[in-house]
């Protein structure tokens, strides 16, 4: 039974990971100038996160090569991107010791609070290295640190993920219930 758990969070993963480059080359994206948001890009990371914290890294890393191979995205997005390695890491794991941290609605808001401020703290920081070393396009200079860095990418990527681990969090719910895999979280005891 454990070899087809692996299978099936492998085969999952990759799904996931399929996704989450194909979503930065077609997903609509908004910028508000300096700043882009492409619609659903975390999803894939979320479902991820909700399954296993190896599925989730796993998925985390590939989708940032999603926005390199993309060719469209400056290294600064690529690398924004990147970071959310960083939420990956504390969400899963904090939902593989807490399996009912999704079981209400609450805890679920919260949870997702959470990692938008990780994330955004994450995204800010390595904008704000580019922006201090003079690697970042004038429209970023032209508004200013605050509004740029901190309004645009930090304020705005709170939105951007709350928005994204919602899109997860409804497509998550219905599809546990319907599909066998063995996750860390959700309506089932957790297997693993």
């Amino acid at each position: 039974m454990n070899s087809k758990n692996s299978i099936q969070k492998m085969t999952i993963a990759a799904l996931l990971s399929a996704i989450g480059i194909v979503i930065p080359m077609f997903a609509p994206k908004f910028i508000l100038e300096p700043a882009s948001y492409t619609l659903a890009s975390h999803v894939p990371v979320f479902i991820a996160m909700f399954i296993s914290p190896y599925v989730a890294i796993s998925v985390a890393l590939i989708s940032a090569i999603g926005f390199l191979l993309a060719g469209i995205f400056p290294i600064v997005v690529v690398l924004r991107a990147l970071s959310h390695i960083v939420f990956v890491v504390i969400g899963s794991f904090m939902l593989k010791k807490n399996p009912k941290l999704l079981s209400t609605v609450k805890g679920s808001a919260l949870f997702g609070l959470l990692m938008a401020l990780i994330h955004a703290v994450s995204e800010v920081t390595v904008v704000t290295l580019f922006y201090w070393g003079n690697n970042m396009s004038s429209a970023y200079y032209d508004k200013g640190y605050l509004v740029s860095v901190i309004l645009l990418v930090g304020a705005g990527t709170i939105i951007h993920s709350m928005i994204d681990f919602t899109i997860a969090y409804v497509v998550w719910k219905p599809l546990q219930k319907v599909v066998n895999i063995p996750v860390s979280v959700g309506g089932r005891k957790a297997r693993y």
